[in-house]
């Protein structure tokens, strides 16, 4: 932006105020980067009376446009000459970052009669901020060019949804809508977990790099508890992008680093955060990104600070997730602990259900920087993830959890390509942190170690390893990093 339309902008965002947080993700929206790509017109307008608006009224006559051109692979500019960088986010929205401001929205959506309709030259309700995640303002956007289809102001159904953290009107959402898609937990049937030895057994005869057992925990469990627990059913619609190309200059640095790393002992130190349970709720978002958060502050101070951050701060209170109905990691470590900054695990309990957010008014941790691996969505490989990992340490990741996952025991896990036809399981999209990497001399295997969030008892004291080059189950697709800050004094 020119210094005159950036003043402009200046003065109408603090005329704004904190505007309402978009509608929440995760919705039934799949859109491509060939979609993002193109030139946008962004539409800045004054929020509706209320402080805490959803945005709903559309631009007027009085709203400032600010047009950028998205290019490949991640280069934006904007209609003064500046240059910044953008990404897509999953296949829900996208960021932009040009001329200190940051631009962030969903794609907006409809359903009818089952048939869901995603408008990807659209952007429904969402921020934009400086850098320092202050002076926020609503914004609608389209895309000019290649064309869009005509305008026309978006309507965005009521919900019964989060506020902002310092709102002194909060709600709760268990029985909120996305779009026009209700969540009914009260209502969803429950078919409930039962034991399956002769699947369990049929995995073990495969003679695989890895072991399955019973769980009798899980014995009596509603399913739908379980899925949340490996992500959540709002997350079964996502296609992972396959792993970008090594370069040379990657595969060389690569190549240099140690054969095997375990930021839980390196030189005997342990760097990495205790394993936790999220429970039933589909909050497993909320654990990789403060576990991968955790452990960073870990490693820049030497352990002189062993923070244990609030899942439920981000659960409650995150404008970018959607509770215990699935999130972002990207949103969540990097924009959400940007933003707003992390409560500790002391000042805000976790209680793995869906509660209206509470404000706080103890310290917070935030994140100075946040990136998908390789810069952008869809730029991430396992060489970058190892070098990120050995440099920055423990990064977040998600992968395509499978009903063989579920009964691993210990090994190195790779999809058996059986079916638990006794449990009617559906393949969802679990986060999770990996701590190190190494290669296991029995099977032949390079795995990476990856922390879960099951508790302890599961798997290998609550970790598990998976192969690793071969982008298992989608696991070398979408890594996310972030630098904490650590607190002062």
């Amino acid at each position: 932006m020119t210094t005159k339309r950036t003043s402009a902008l200046c003065v109408l965002v603090m005329l704004l105020g904190v505007a309402a947080p978009p509608t929440a993700a995760d919705t039934p929206v799949s859109c491509m980067y060939s979609d993002l790509v193109g030139s946008w017109r962004f539409f800045v307008f004054r929020a509706p009376e209320g402080g805490y608006s959803t945005c709903t009224d559309g631009p007027g006559s009085d709203a400032i446009q600010e047009v950028i051109k998205l290019q490949s692979p991640n280069i934006a500019i904007d209609e003064h000459g500046n240059e910044g960088t953008f990404t897509l986010i999953y296949n829900q929205g996208f960021e932009v970052e040009v001329a200190g401001y940051k631009w962030f929205a969903f794609f907006p959506f409809s359903e009818s009669s089952g048939r869901v309709t995603s408008y990807c030259d659209k952007a429904s309700p969402g921020w934009v901020h400086n850098i320092f995640a202050q002076q926020r303002s609503c914004f609608y956007g389209q895309r000019i060019d290649p064309p869009a289809d005509k305008w026309t102001p978006l309507v965005v159904p009521d919900i019964s949804s989060k506020t902002h953290i310092g709102s002194k009107k909060q709600e709760t959402f268990k029985n909120r809508r996305v779009g026009s898609h209700q969540v009914d937990c009260a209502r969803t049937p429950r078919q409930l977990f039962k034991h399956n030895g002769d699947f369990v057994d049929a995995i073990n005869q495969l003679n695989l790099s890895w072991k399955a057992c019973l769980y009798p925990e899980y014995v009596g469990m509603p399913i739908e508890m379980l899925e949340k627990r490996a992500g959540g059913s709002r997350s079964r619609l996502f296609k992972s992008p396959l792993p970008a190309q090594v370069s040379g200059d990657v595969k060389r640095r690569a190549d240099s680093l140690p054969d095997t790393w375990d930021w839980r002992d390196v030189n005997g130190v342990n760097f990495v955060s205790p394993v936790r349970d999220q429970g039933g709720c589909g909050s497993c978002y909320a654990f990789g990104s403060t576990a991968m958060l955790e452990s960073r502050i870990r490693i820049i101070t030497n352990n002189t600070q062993q923070p244990i951050l609030s899942p439920q701060h981000i659960v409650s209170c995150s404008p970018y997730s959607q509770g215990c109905e699935g999130g972002f990691p990207y949103l969540v470590a990097g924009k959400y602990a940007q933003d707003f900054g992390i409560l500790e695990e002391a000042n805000y309990p976790y209680q793995g259900v869906d509660a209206p957010c509470e404000d706080q008014p103890h310290a917070r941790y935030f994140s100075s920087h946040y990136q998908y691996i390789g810069g952008f969505y869809g730029a991430c490989n396992e060489p970058l993830m190892r070098l990120e990992l050995v440099n920055n340490g423990p990064v977040a990741v998600s992968f395509e959890v499978y009903d063989d996952f579920r009964y691993y025991s210990g090994g190195v896990y790779k999809h058996t390509g059986l079916h638990d036809s006794f449990n009617p399981f559906e393949i969802t999209n679990h986060v999770v942190l990996v701590v190190g990497y190494g290669h296991d001399t029995t099977s032949g295997l390079d795995f990476w170690i990856v922390k879960n969030s099951w508790g302890d008892d599961w798997g290998e004291d609550g970790y598990f390893r998976i192969r690793r080059g071969n982008d298992e189950c989608s696991i070398e697709s979408i890594a996310v990093a972030a630098t904490p800050i650590p607190q002062l004094g």
